[in-house]
């Protein structure tokens, strides 16, 4: 008799748990579900992005009348505010993102007293503050002003000295309409030579800029002025440009020649190989006329006048299988810079000496992301320089024993589109003595973002 009543309070026991179990089941089929549309979603949220931006190339292509249009490029220009603009439903209305940046960073010395011997820092070239850091907080604003001009702002508010700064990044307009695969900008840009200067800070793959960015554009050299480029209208991508600028920013100084002091050519080409693969070649030039540039340490700054010449050559090889990108990339990267400077430079307590040198610096670094949300990157990025003569024995610009050179880890999780935290450490023998740095960063962006560029 007992053994019957401990199988029916079993038996019962086990018919009440049964419906809680299964609703469990269920409920973990939903979120798997849940997961998975988000997923494919954003997978596609991402490729809707990619095909504006073509749609956009093709729509200016377009715009001539009595010209046939060509086939689409295979790969975007960069940075284009007509890219990000076209196919909007509400293209008049501005578009406002929010992007946060933060720092941490641990040095073995003290960041404010850092230098590279043989290369003077310029702009915004040099490591972040040490220990947290706020970062720059940067409002970006666009929408298409009509149907022939589109426009850009951004606008970054940074710590300077304990207050709040508000600066003017960029702010520019771009033509939407005219033929034959010419646009226009007007304003304040990022110059578009080299592969990384016209990126923003959070598209890098790395904390910092490479070394040859540091010594040779101050980070990255953005200036007032007019920017035309030409997109032929082939398969194969080919892009054309130049620009003509005021000449006041670092690797520039003084607005010369009554405020135009700079202009630089740029030529691009990519394509894709295969389904998987796709590829970026591109040179580069930039021409400054100095007029009491400053470099070095704010306190005892250096004065440069005279002409500075930038070569710069790229190289940007991507795979991702059959061009699914967000389960599995590989991305290598390199630039090579030349400059060479001729003119007088004026140190503290001296007259102006007399400064021909040439100088070259160079990065490989690549990047792989194994499976979703997880990157890992190494960096190699070295410098070296002619030596100016004796006169310059003892200050900033006396050639470095050993080139200066830099190994960079970094380790990134991405938990969407719009968020990132990164690791990064770097091996620094680029200055007085060798240190480790170590680097936490984070990326987060709100609002309206649009898809960067190859």
């Amino acid at each position: 008799m007992r053994k019957t009543a401990h199988r029916i309070l079993i038996t019962g026991f086990c018919i009440m748990l049964n419906p809680v179990w299964a609703e469990n089941q269920q409920l973990d089929a939903i979120e798997a579900l849940q997961a998975e549309v988000a997923a494919m979603k954003s997978d596609y949220q991402v490729r809707i992005e990619e095909l504006e931006r073509r749609l956009a190339a093709a729509e200016q292509q377009m715009n001539q009348a009595d010209q046939s249009p060509g086939p689409s490029p295979a790969v975007l220009p960069a940075n284009s505010g007509a890219s990000r603009q076209a196919g909007s439903d509400n293209v008049f209305n501005p578009a406002i993102g929010v992007i946060f940046q933060a720092q941490a960073w641990d040095y073995q010395r003290d960041p404010d007293e850092y230098q590279i011997n043989g290369f003077p820092l310029g702009g915004e070239a040099g490591p972040v503050a040490e220990g947290f850091s706020l970062g720059e907080t940067e409002i970006d604003i666009s929408a298409n002003v009509d149907d022939k001009f589109t426009a850009w702002l951004t606008a970054p508010i940074v710590l300077e000295d304990g207050e709040t700064v508000i600066e003017i990044e960029e702010a520019w307009i771009e033509t939407l309409a005219l033929p034959a695969g010419i646009s226009a900008r007007m304003g304040r840009f990022f110059s578009a030579i080299g592969y990384l200067n016209d990126k923003h800070s959070h598209s890098w793959d790395f904390v910092d800029q490479p070394l040859a960015y540091q010594a040779f554009l101050g980070n990255q050299y953005i200036d007032d002025g007019v920017q035309l480029r030409w997109l032929a209208p082939t398969d194969l991508y080919i892009e054309l440009g130049g620009e003509i600028v005021r000449g006041d920013r670092y690797p520039a100084g003084g607005a010369a020649n009554s405020g135009v002091g700079a202009y630089s050519l740029f030529a691009t080409l990519g394509g894709d190989v295969g389904t998987s693969h796709s590829w970026q070649a591109g040179l580069s030039y930039l021409n400054t006329d100095n007029i009491g540039r400053e470099s070095g340490p704010e306190d005892e700054p250096l004065s440069f006048t005279g002409d500075s010449e930038l070569a710069l050559a790229e190289l940007v090889w991507k795979w991702a299988p059959n061009g699914n990108s967000r389960q599995r990339n590989f991305k290598l990267q390199a630039e090579y810079l030349w400059r060479e400077e001729n003119g007088l430079y004026t140190l503290s307590d001296s007259p102006g000496l007399r400064y021909d040198a040439d100088q070259q610096g160079w990065y490989v670094q690549a990047v792989f992301q194994p499976f979703p949300q997880w990157r890992i990157g190494s960096r190699i990025d070295r410098l070296s320089t002619d030596d100016p003569g004796r006169l310059f024995d003892g200050t900033p610009l006396a050639a470095p024993v050993d080139d200066p050179q830099r190994y960079s880890l970094m380790l990134d999780w991405s938990n969407s589109e719009f968020s990132r935290v990164r690791l990064q450490y770097t091996r620094d023998e680029a200055g007085d003595r060798d240190e480790n740095q170590w680097g936490l960063q984070y990326i987060y962006s709100i609002g309206a973002h649009g898809a960067h560029s190859f």
